[in-house]
């Protein structure tokens, strides 16, 4: 597996190298962090000199802020494999410290790199897997039967007990959201990316994160996501370039954070400040290394890849 690993890598590097994408490093420590509410971080402290005593430092669930800014001042097309954290996660496709490639392509909007990334994975997978696509909208009207953008929580709640979601009947979900994300992994995913590469695009303006929304109707946010064998393997975005918008939804994902009794997050000014000063109009995704290799080795539980897993670290 160690093989398979270093075998891959050298394969991804090999497929940036001949598209002239920059490899890059940036900090796995900072001052700063994400506040998406559904993604907990791990934290540390550094206590020496140049620094208020016991300044809280965070170990980054993905190297995209400090890339936005490399990607500001001028660095054209970049990528970057390395290691990311998060708190909270572990079981069979998730372990607290994984292994990221993620890269940014100036120039693209999320459909031209789509197209990149289906590229990319026939080269790491060195096969030619067919390719579909699917609307967030029309995976659900083709699957469930439903318009997600406009189905409300009390429809999804019933179509979740109707699909036979064990506990769907006593779980408490405030708003669309949480029931459209139990329908997808729940009743959705597992048919995802069969003998094929499946992306899904133009997800609801709720879930758009970190991307650009086209204005509807309805208005879309433009991401995708890549799945591969029932698996989530990739997540990009058009990217956001407003930095006033980028605050508000900071300031949004603080807010839902303290509402659900978590303590809000420092917002990362330095990124503010570039994308002020001018982001170009990008796309950017991150693709789970390690969960890519389960599909290349055709293994069903992440530790199955790794040399040190949590239970062994």
């Amino acid at each position: 597996m160690l093989k398979a690993r270093a075998a891959l890598q050298a394969r991804l590097r090999a497929f940036f190298m001949a598209r002239g994408v920059m490899e890059v490093e940036t900090p796995i420590l900072s001052r700063h962090a994400g506040t998406d509410p559904a993604i907990e971080l791990l934290q540390t402290r550094y206590t020496g000199p140049g620094a208020p005593a016991g300044l809280p430092l965070y170990l980054h669930s993905s190297p995209e802020f400090p890339m936005k800014r490399l990607l500001a001042a001028g660095s054209g097309p970049i990528y970057q494999i390395c290691r990311a954290f998060r708190d909270g996660e572990l079981g069979r496709r998730h372990n607290p410290e994984f292994t990221l490639l993620e890269w940014y392509r100036p120039g693209f909007d999320h459909h031209a790199l789509m197209d990149e990334v289906a590229a990319l994975v026939r080269v790491a997978l060195e096969r030619e897997l067919p390719r579909e696509q699917l609307s967030y909208g029309n995976l659900f009207r083709h699957y469930l039967g439903i318009d997600p953008h406009a189905a409300g929580e009390a429809e999804l709640r019933s179509l979740a007990i109707e699909q036979g979601i064990p506990g769907a009947d006593e779980l408490v979900l405030e708003g669309a959201d949480p029931w459209l994300d139990l329908l997808l992994t729940q009743c959705i995913e597992p048919r995802l990316g069969r003998g094929c590469l499946t992306f899904v695009y133009d997800y609801p303006v709720s879930q758009a994160s970190l991307a650009r929304i086209r204005p509807g109707p309805p208005p879309i946010g433009e991401r995708f996501e890549l799945y591969l064998e029932g698996i989530e393997i990739a997540n990009g975005f058009h990217e956001l370039g407003s930095a006033a918008e980028q605050r508000a939804r900071f300031e949004q994902d603080n807010r839902v954070r303290t509402s659900g009794g978590v303590s809000p997050l420092p917002l990362d000014e330095n990124l503010l400040a570039a994308l002020a000063a001018g982001l170009p109009d990008c796309a950017g995704v991150a693709l789970g290394i390690d969960r890519l290799l389960m599909v290349t080795e055709g293994v069903s539980s992440i530790e199955a890849v790794m040399a040190f897993p949590l239970d062994r670290a």
